[in-house]
């Protein structure tokens, strides 16, 4: 009995019409919603990159669902900036939202200009910040002196439960690290071994509460259409670590990925126009033991997903609302 939540991607989409799919989304099924935040698109056909957290208050205002949100606080943002905004959304939206922290990409962090630190520092400072965060969110004042600076900060306004941190990860050694500080452990879609080997090493090293998996996925009922649309828009986005970490713009990207085939895309795309091998990829992922699946239609057009798969998916699944989003006692 999974939750099935709907991606927001302010990448690829306007959003004014990102706020209407969300609202559809809604009305048609998915019990949740995930918001990115990137300063930049991952390709110059994408387009678009909006402020997310502007944005969620629009959606947490005009919609039930429950919202987690992807940051990375350390350079672009201050981790009292990020507790600040976190704390707000809590108080006025009680146990709707979560945030997964990472230690970001430079496409978003290289326009501060402090030049792009190597992996290990990264996730020191992100390290720190998760302690700065979690330490305003329990009302304390807080001044730091290390890979962050923070004087005598406090926050005003605080929710009545912190919201959970979620632990963002890609690779085991992220899973695993994550263990220590999340409220939860949040991926996307890989094979199913890496994905079974990723939950066991957040789990093994202690780690607590959901998990939740971001599914990319490409359909139209013209199956060449679906693959054209996933290589239009996602060929730039197969690259594993460290390039997707360290390519700094979209054109960069862009360039990167020239020679990237459909065959490519599908590898980290569930391509398909078949709405019952979509609902069967999905089950998949419930049954690996993940809590709640959020659907990321990598397409610009969002309406047709949206409907196709309130009708013909979600009824598949036995769709769930989330549990109350907040911070899970260590």
């Amino acid at each position: 009995m999974p939750v099935i939540g709907f991606h927001n991607s302010h990448e690829q989409v306007h959003p004014t019409q990102l706020l209407a799919a969300t609202q559809h989304a809604e009305a048609v099924g998915f019990t949740a919603a995930m918001s990115s935040d990137h300063f930049s698109p991952w390709s110059a056909r994408q387009g678009q990159s909006a402020f997310g957290w502007t944005w969620l208050g629009a959606a947490m205002a005009t919609t039930g669902l429950p919202f987690g949100a992807v940051n990375a606080p350390g350079q672009r943002y201050h981790p009292a900036i990020v507790a600040q905004a976190i704390g707000t959304l809590g108080a006025m939206f009680p146990g709707r939202f979560w945030v997964a922290l990472g230690s970001g990409e430079a496409s978003n962090e290289h326009i501060t200009g402090q030049g792009w630190p190597r992996k290990a520092v990264r996730d020191a400072r992100l390290r720190e910040c998760v302690d700065v965060i979690r330490a305003l969110l329990a009302g304390e004042e807080v001044s730091h002196d290390g890979l962050v600076t923070v004087d005598r900060a406090r926050l005003w306004t605080l929710p009545e439960v912190p919201p959970a941190l979620v632990c963002p990860a890609v690779s085991i050694p992220t899973a695993r690290a994550g263990a220590e500080w999340a409220d939860g452990l949040v991926t996307v879609n890989q094979p199913h071994e890496s994905l079974r080997d990723m939950i066991a090493a957040y789990r093994d090293a202690g780690g607590r509460g959901k998990l939740a998996l971001q599914v990319h996925l490409s359909w139209d009922p013209d199956p060449d259409r679906a693959a054209a649309i996933a290589h239009d828009q996602w060929r730039s986005n197969v690259f594993p670590p460290p390039v997707c970490w360290d390519l700094d713009t979209a054109e960069a990207f862009d360039a990167a990925s020239a020679h990237v085939t459909p065959e490519d895309v599908a590898k980290v795309v569930n391509v398909s126009a078949d709405l019952g091998q979509h609902a069967a990829w999905l089950a998949e992922y419930a049954d690996l033991g993940f809590d709640e699946i959020y659907l990321h239609h990598v397409g610009q057009e969002q309406r047709g997903f949206l409907d196709a798969f309130g009708d013909h998916v979600l009824p598949q699944l036995d769709v769930v609302a989330p549990q109350v989003a907040v911070a899970v006692p260590a």
